[in-house]
């Protein structure tokens, strides 16, 4: 299944079914012509349509969604093709390395406690009891405000503690990284890099080439503690993917590109506006960095040929290793 079509169209199609109109919507794709996809459009309102008229309970149209949905690849506009690798610009301007077989996984750091970390049954169990003594000693009110207060005061150690155990492993990056390691260690014929992004880790395999609908990745990503929205998109867009450059926010873009959704028709794409948009965010980006190399794990000997090419790609795209700032 190609990762990111270069054509797209929609078809609608009417019927009566049990007395009332049914209308079926349905996107097609195709990298040879836009009437080769208004073929394939047209050919998979008819197969729903017919489906739903044999009582199928089946959606009458497909979401719009750029990023890829359940049977639907990628719909972004295509910016370069290189070999097998195929770069998009996302629905917020961004470029996007979309890859069929060269595995990389995206490690979003956990927010740091800040609020209530103490367990319920500490909590149901301290309170009543501080409430009850200073009930007992002096009043009601008394008892209560000791009661929270000691709960407060628990907690706030209890959430130290914590953060003293987290500095103590090296903050989030630092237990991120010793995931890689420990799975590093029982897989010790895997080559792994690992790249530190605004929000978290990049990692990218480097000693073979991976199906995205390969079960055994599910333990590798739960291994690494990986974003499930991200290996879940994997499976469903058929490929792998690392965003290349700064999201517009952080390098000072107050208003978003138009159209406010990715861009999969040479009229969208070719919109002064939007243009006009890219030009300014390929300015401000202009000194930022999407991701920056921190080290490798495993067999650093093997590198398979065609993740080394994705690898200088990404590296070169990404400013990885210049040693600038992330955005």
């Amino acid at each position: 299944m190609m990762i990111v079509p270069a054509y797209w169209a929609e078809a609608r199609l009417q019927a009566r079914f049990r007395g009332r109109p049914v209308v079926v919507r349905r996107f097609g794709w195709s990298d040879t012509s836009p009437a080769d996809a208004q073929g394939h459009a047209e050919r998979r309102a008819n197969e729903a349509l017919n489906a739903i008229l044999a009582g199928q309970a089946l959606p009458r149209r497909e979401v719009r969604s750029n990023y890829g949905v359940e049977g639907v690849p990628i719909r972004e506009q295509i910016v370069q093709r290189d070999g097998g690798v195929v770069i998009t610009r996302n629905s917020y301007g961004a470029l996007c390395l979309n890859t069929p077989d060269v595995l990389f996984a995206d490690i979003d750091h956990p927010q740091p406690p800040a609020g209530c970390v103490m367990p319920v049954v500490i909590t149901a169990a301290l309170l009543p009891a501080v409430a009850l003594i200073g009930t007992l000693l002096w009043h009601w009110l008394v008892g209560l405000v000791l009661g929270v207060a000691a709960v407060a005061l628990v907690n706030t150690a209890m959430l130290m503690q914590r953060r003293r155990r987290l500095a103590a492993a090296g903050g989030a990056e630092g237990v991120a990284l010793q995931r890689v390691a420990d799975f590093s260690r029982q897989h010790p014929d895997w080559h792994l890099r690992a790249y530190r992004t605004p929000a978290g880790l990049r990692i990218l395999a480097m000693h073979a080439t991976f199906s995205p609908g390969d079960e055994a990745l599910q333990a590798f990503f739960n291994a690494l503690g990986a974003d499930t929205l991200y290996a879940r998109m994997c499976r469903l867009q058929h490929c792998f993917r690392a965003r290349l450059t700064p999201k517009p926010w952080r390098v000072g873009l107050k208003y978003r590109i138009r159209p406010p959704a990715a861009a999969w028709s040479a009229e969208q794409a070719d919109n002064p506006d939007r243009l006009a948009w890219i030009t300014e965010y390929e300015s401000k980006s202009d000194g930022f960095a999407a991701c920056a190399y921190l080290r490798s794990f495993g067999d650093t000997t093997r590198a398979h040929a065609r993740a080394e090419h994705v690898r200088d790609l990404h590296d070169r795209l990404s400013h990885a290793q210049d040693r600038l700032p992330l955005a």
